[in-house]
């Protein structure tokens, strides 16, 4: 099977043809179990998730803040390995028809093998992987092995980065371009900011086709409708994540994802 790019190129085109911007969701593999996460992450896509990304729980996750660290760490001590982490992408896509994309540090990829880890993902449905810590001058074999299972490669672009950088990023990258809205770790935030919306003009100006879109410290609606008037796709995680663990139980921590996405999903709407 070959990989679902075009899935999630098109599900792109059709928010920003609905003139909204799409709602991407981050869940972690294996949290609270494997079962779990994947009724999760079906709980968003139903709630009106448009995609979403399916985090490879890490020991030493450098990017991510500590409310995704305690579900990494929850899922890693049920002992998720990337078997479990192909077969939520193959389960939610299965399920929902919607594009699944895996994102991971490179470390886990380059230990269990490129070519193996991009078949696998390709035969699981998903539409490719975000890369937070792989340089660009880095990614070649990674690309080589993406474009021939038809996978996006899906670069981080931070408030750092300079315009040439940005260039160089935008020119190696497929599926979209993922713009960290601040500078340090996930979570959620009181403003989500200007240099988000700085960072999304000068990714564009590059004069790159691909859609831009914003994560870090959206946690609600009315975020969610502020990163939605001027970026291609709003991604939400470390809400969702903590959704689930205020939860008192695994039920109630479902269908606060299904409720949190369906509010999610009004603010990208608002103003259409």
């Amino acid at each position: 099977m070959s990989g679902n790019i075009n899935l999630l190129s098109d599900t792109l085109a059709a928010a920003k043809a609905e003139d909204r911007a799409a709602l991407i969701a981050y869940l972690p593999a294996g949290f609270p179990t494997v079962d779990g996460g994947i009724e999760a992450i079906k709980a968003a896509f139903d709630g009106g998730a448009d995609v979403v990304e399916v985090g490879l729980p890490h020991s030493d996750p450098v990017l991510d803040g500590p409310v995704i660290q305690t579900a990494d760490d929850i899922a890693l001590r049920g002992g998720v390995r990337i078997a479990d982490v192909m077969r939520t992408v193959r389960e939610a896509h299965t399920a929902t028809g919607k594009p699944v994309l895996v994102m991971t540090y490179w470390n886990p990829i380059d230990r269990y093998g490129v070519e193996r880890f991009t078949a696998e993902l390709a035969d699981a449905g998903g539409a490719g992987c975000i890369l937070p810590d792989l340089p660009v001058q880095e990614a070649a074999l990674w690309r080589e092995h993406a474009e021939k299972h038809g996978l996006a490669t899906v670069f981080v672009v931070a408030p750092s980065s300079r315009d040439a950088r940005l260039a160089e990023i935008t020119a190696a990258g497929s599926g979209f371009v993922y713009a960290a809205s601040l500078m340090g770790v996930t979570g959620t935030r009181e403003s989500v900011g200007a240099q988000a919306e700085d960072l999304v003009t000068r990714t564009r100006a590059t004069r790159s086709d691909l859609p831009v879109c914003v994560g870090l410290g959206v946690s609600d609606a009315a975020q969610a409708a502020e990163v939605a008037a001027f970026a291609d796709g709003v991604i939400v995680g470390s809400a969702f994540v903590k959704r689930m663990l205020d939860a008192p139980d695994d039920t109630a921590g479902v269908e606060a994802v299904r409720a949190l996405a369906a509010d999610l999903a009004k603010g990208v709407r608002r103003g259409v």
